[in-house]
């Protein structure tokens, strides 16, 4: 079933303007690569099949951009996504586990690529072709357990993990190079045992290339440069949309844009 960034953008400005929440920003940015997961790429029948695929949104504040995609796929209602933010709704900020198609709570960063490493290495163990792919933000690299995990999934030779690197160069206080700068991110992780390429993450032909037909030996790492609040002119590479949400007009002029 095919998705598109389009339908996913659409479905973050309705959301996130009725339940007058932000994380707009971030969720913009990695539209495509949740509808390259979703429509082409995760080998997932039904959300309870032991054999899928496992997804990690490990920067678990981009949530409403994953809810859509489950919606779109039907692994959840499309009114419950009216619940977003909702009391005692399923659907918070961050993902939780008990939702139908979430595998793993996050939301504190750093944490999703070690999940993602167990997880595929107990598909190694239980003798599963499963897959993991781990969608990380390039502020959680500031994390030394990013790479603690990166040491280990490359000694372990875990080829059935891929992670992806939301490089949209933004974090909550500021942008990414004057808080922490890591250049060369690419070449790191190949420094640490890795596969690594740098992509374009709004090409959706190019992830699901890379993604899908992956059969190396080693981890897989896409660094994808991404643009924040992407769709919405006056959103992007603007640090306040990480956080603010919407007035009426900025809705209006939003949705305007992303038609």
């Amino acid at each position: 079933m095919l998705i598109s960034g389009k339908q996913i953008r659409r479905i973050v400005l309705e959301q996130s303007k009725r339940a007058h929440v932000g994380h707009i920003g971030s969720a913009l940015s990695v539209a495509d690569i949740i509808a390259s997961l979703y429509g082409r790429v995760l080998r997932v029948s039904a959300p309870d099949d032991p054999d899928r695929d496992r997804f990690i949104l490990s920067k678990g504040h981009a949530a409403l951009a994953l809810y859509a995609a489950l919606a779109l796929r039907d692994f959840i209602p499309s009114e419950q996504l009216n619940t977003f933010c909702a009391n005692d709704s399923l659907l918070g900020v961050h993902p939780e586990h008990v939702l139908p198609g979430v595998d793993f709570c996050s939301g504190s960063l750093g944490h999703g690529l070690s999940y993602g490493a167990g997880a595929a290495l107990a598909a190694r163990m239980q003798r599963s072709s499963r897959r993991v792919f781990v969608l990380m933000s390039d502020a959680e690299c500031n994390e030394g357990s990013v790479w603690e995990t990166a040491m280990f999934a490359a000694h372990h030779r875990l080829g059935n993990l891929t992670a992806i690197i939301d490089l949209n160069g933004q974090q909550a206080l500021g942008y990414t190079k004057d808080v922490c700068n890591i250049p060369n991110m690419a070449e790191r992780w190949r420094a640490f045992g890795w596969e690594a390429e740098d992509v374009d993450g709004h090409d959706v032909e190019v992830l699901v290339d890379r993604m899908a037909h992956y059969g190396g030996e080693r981890p897989q790492m896409l660094v994808a440069s991404t643009t924040f609040g992407k769709g919405v002119s006056f959103m992007q590479n603007q640090i306040k949309w990480h956080y603010m949400p919407m007035t009426d007009d900025e809705y209006q002029q939003a949705v305007a844009e992303v038609k």
